[in-house]
């Protein structure tokens, strides 16, 4: 079955009732947990992105936490398991203030890692293209926003 494009479901959409688009949504969230974080996001913090950005950062550190340091390929491993929810959240908010946000507190627990993991490429190339991914979705904000977020990176950068 091929899906069809945003504006026919737009329209497609728009001539169900206000009950039809509701019982809609609750099948969705059913479907998969993806859709289901989308929708909690959307009804219930996207109101208030700081505390989202919080939240986020609680459960990175928590990740951060349980990392398996036995073998540099774990620590790999859990790294790109925590990058891809970081996306996620980020692909649910939009915000680019709060893409730079997750990304500098990414590369800030990074710059924590243990000394010989620090020393990987692989890690290495990881935090500089979260960093500058961060510098990028910086470039876009207002400019008090950007001296902040600056002054952010130049003390990971000075560590």
């Amino acid at each position: 079955m091929k899906a069809v494009t945003i504006s026919v479901l737009k329209k497609e959409l728009h001539e169900h009732s206000h009950q039809e688009l509701m019982e809609i949504c609750l099948k969705l969230a059913k479907f998969k947990k993806e859709n289901k974080e989308l929708l909690t996001y959307l009804l219930f913090e996207s109101h208030d992105e700081d505390t989202y950005i919080e939240k986020v950062n609680e459960e990175v550190n928590i990740e951060f936490s349980r990392l398996n340091h036995t073998s540099v390929y774990y620590v790999k491993k859990s790294l790109r398991k925590i990058l891809r929810n970081i996306k996620k959240y980020i692909r649910y908010s939009k915000k680019k203030e709060t893409e730079a946000a997750l990304l500098l507190h990414f590369c800030s627990k990074l710059k924590e890692l243990k000394p010989r993991h620090q020393q990987n490429l692989q890690i290495h190339n990881m935090y500089e293209r979260q960093l500058t991914m961060a510098k990028k979705a910086i470039s876009t904000l207002h400019e008090d926003l950007q001296y902040d977020f600056h002054l952010e990176i130049e003390e990971l950068r000075s560590r």
